[in-house]
């Protein structure tokens, strides 16, 4: 992945896309396939606002049960399906805990029935994803961390997971392959139009402050909240936020109901720590200074504290992200009685907005982007995304290989899931030199040969753009500045920084990130 800003210049595209988030990435990959010219550009980096900001989740959204929103449900849990068969490597089986407590606000019953019918909407998806029912004893075995007091047993289901930044640039990587010109920190600034319909736009590049007019027969805008200010589009604006501490010890999940509000929230392993999440709250502030605010934490942490025996506190917190979310105008009491679902707006001068949608089911939606934008160009090519396998899904099997290199276990799956058949690259490089199969940080699971290629390959431009969402060094550990020196001297000679441009961008690292 190589970024080129004069690729967008003195050509005509079929199809611009603004916005690089999953819509954005999913949009202009079904539609390079389709055959289509196609551009992209991100006013950041890519996935660099909502897309990174999830729960990490490709999941049918239980709770959508209880409004009854079984063509959400059904629509997401077929999209887990085909995810985990198209993308082994980028979205695998995760299953979740539901206890059931003396005080739980759904019981036994009602949830074994949701949970049935979650089965059943998701079709002939195997015996390893149903849901089985467990004991107190046995439930409590199998999360020795819950509170047992009230306890009178619980559920397990399965979903799945995934690293929702590597989502995007994987599919972005795709669209590349097929012909697409895909250039980050490129915003659009104005829509050219021509007899009232948009044929273009001027483009600024973000890095060397210069604009370009793109022509393009089509528009795509897929840039979540910032649409609104550009379209006037309704929409809901809310904020989530998750933290990031210590193991918990278990590699599946808990889905729980928080106390003071009835709302759903998570507790996921991931990357060796556990996330909490997330809250839902609206929004009316700053677009581009969406911040976790010590109430956020302290919500989070009460609820989670309602059901674990860790004792978790402010200090315990290793990292924590916020987003936003633009959701379809509703005004339910709750932003989390709004609907999730997605839609497309096309304005008078033609040009789409996507507006709404989850990750899980962003191929979908996407999808009907391109038809209308195929539609509209005189284009009949059906959708070719559909159970086709991702960009880097593995060929060959490179465990054992991994291993063989000095690489440990936890680092070699992790390297395989993170890169896919890409990961056989940065083998090489560790035949070559094995002190790069050595861990960034001791307890995660991420090698120099991973940070090295990132920073090579994957069309880096700050760091952190590298520590957040290449490898999410920045919300997983608390990195202390002898650590970003050190990481920073060894990406510095393949990013071509001199000594100003590296303290340029520590300094910047600091304050984004759980840096000490």
């Amino acid at each position: 992945m190589r970024r080129d800003f004069s690729l967008l210049c003195d050509r005509e595209f079929d199809l611009l896309v603004c916005g690089g988030g999953i819509y954005g990435a999913w949009t202009a990959y079904d539609a390079a396939l389709r055959g289509l010219k196609v551009a992209v550009v991100e006013q950041g980096d890519w996935a660099s606002a909502t897309s990174s900001a999830s729960s990490k989740l490709i999941h049918g959204g239980l709770r959508y049960l209880e409004t009854y929103d079984f063509r959400l449900v059904r629509k997401a849990l077929a999209e887990r399906q085909m995810l985990l068969e198209a993308a082994p490597h980028r979205v695998w089986p995760l299953r979740f805990g539901v206890p059931v407590y003396d005080d739980s606000r759904i019981g036994t019953l009602r949830l074994k029935a949701g949970l049935a019918l979650y089965d059943f909407l998701a079709g002939n998806s195997g015996a390893a994803m149903s849901h089985h029912h467990y004991s107190r004893e046995n439930f409590s075995g199998r999360f020795p961390f819950l509170n047992t007091k009230g306890l009178k047993g619980g559920f397990t289901y399965a979903d799945a997971q995934t690293d929702d930044a590597r989502l995007v640039l994987e599919i972005i990587d795709g669209a590349i392959s097929h012909g697409a010109v895909c250039v980050n920190y490129c915003r659009m600034e104005s829509l050219i139009e021509k007899k009232g319909q948009a044929v273009g736009a001027i483009v600024q590049d973000r890095l060397g402050n210069t604009e370009q007019k793109v022509s393009a027969r089509q528009i795509v805008n897929t840039t979540g909240y910032w649409m609104v200010e550009e379209s006037g589009t309704r929409c809901r604006l809310t904020k989530g936020v998750h933290l990031v501490l210590p193991a918990c010890g278990v590699n599946e999940a808990l889905l729980l109901t928080a106390k003071s509000d009835g709302r759903v929230f998570f507790i996921i392993p991931w990357y060796g720590r556990t996330l909490i999440g997330t809250t839902d709250t609206d929004y009316t502030g700053d677009l581009n200074n969406v911040t976790v605010e010590t109430e956020d934490i302290a919500y989070l942490l009460a609820e989670a504290n309602h059901y674990l025996n860790t004792g978790w506190n402010a200090n315990d917190v290793i990292g924590s992200y916020a987003g936003l979310r633009a959701l379809k105008y509703s005004d339910a009491a709750s932003p989390s009685a709004a609907s999730r679902d997605w839609e497309l707006e096309i304005a008078k001068n033609g040009v789409h907005y996507s507006v709404g949608g989850k990750l899980t089911s962003a191929r979908e939606d996407s999808a009907v982007i391109v038809n209308s934008v195929c539609k509209r160009l005189g284009i009949n090519v059906p959708c070719p995304t559909n159970g086709k396998p991702f960009p880097w899904k593995p060929v060959t099997a490179l465990e054992a290989q991994a291993q063989q290199l000095g690489i440990d276990k936890e680092c070699a799956s992790w390297l395989i899931r993170r890169h896919g058949k890409r990961a056989e690259e940065i083998l090489h490089s560790i035949a070559d030199d094995p002190k790069l199969a050595y861990r960034i940080v001791p307890d995660l699971p991420f090698t120099y040969a991973d940070l090295l290629f990132c920073a090579r390959e994957e069309m880096v431009v700050h760091l952190d753009d590298l520590l957040r969402r290449r490898i999410p060094l920045l919300i997983l550990s608390r990195l202390d500045d002898s650590t970003l020196r050190r990481i920073v001297c060894r990406v510095a000679p393949v990013m071509g920084w001199d000594a100003a441009t590296s303290e340029r961008e520590i300094t910047a690292c600091r304050a984004i990130g759980a840096t000490e």
